[in-house]
């Protein structure tokens, strides 16, 4: 039905076109009338003098052979009330009025405000032939065959702890305390002088009347 390079070289020729609400020529245009020219060269319709506007898009889209929706790998048109944009099959978002005239990039047709999405199928993308080799390992990646297999286990579970020891008799026992020093000898007694000594008082009983 379409191709992608097809809508790109589209988007590129248009790309800068300026702001012009209701406008439908490389002069100028406003989001629908974007929406109008992508979906046009879609269908292989005249890019210009066929255009639609939010209010009769969906009727216009229909026409057109879109379905309701959105679809990976196709061209979807998302609106509400008063904005739509659009997203290319290869993810590329179109818009105009966001931020100017039409330019590549914005939100696309996958904008949160947007109430409505239609899409229309690509026919012409090529599918994967499964007769073809895979593809070159990565280099970046080791080879499975050299990977031992004991590194594929997952790692054993942790031992549990055990129950009923305090948590500080698992602690590793403090260092030794230092040896006290020897003990000193005592002071040797503190030696009195001979007459500092009183003799004895005499005894009563030995004294005369």
């Amino acid at each position: 039905m379409f191709a992608l390079v097809t809508l790109m070289a589209l988007v590129n020729q248009v790309s800068g076109t300026p702001y012009v609400s209701g406008g439908d020529s490389p002069r100028g245009t406003d989001c629908s009338g974007l929406a109008s020219w992508v979906a046009n060269a879609a269908t292989g319709r005249p890019i210009y003098g066929d255009r639609f506007n939010t209010g009769n898009q969906e009727r216009a889209l229909l026409a057109r052979g879109f379905k309701y929706g959105t679809a990976p790998d196709a061209l979807v048109i998302g609106w509400d009330g008063g904005h739509t944009a659009v997203t290319l099959p290869d993810g590329t978002a179109v818009s105009s009025g966001e931020g100017g005239g039409v330019r590549i990039g914005g939100g696309g047709a996958y904008q949160r405000q947007f109430t409505h999405h239609m899409y229309l199928p690509m026919d012409d993308v090529d599918p994967v032939d499964p007769n073809l080799p895979p593809p070159p390992p990565d280099p970046e990646q080791p080879d499975p065959a050299v990977i031992p297999a004991d590194a594929l286990l997952p790692p054993p579970p942790p031992l549990p702890e055990p129950e009923g020891i305090p948590a500080d008799a698992m602690l590793p026992p403090p260092p030794d305390a230092p040896s006290p020093p020897d003990a000193l000898p005592p002071p040797p007694p503190e030696l009195v002088p001979a007459d500092a000594v009183a003799p004895p008082a005499p005894d009563a009983a030995g004294m005369g009347v």
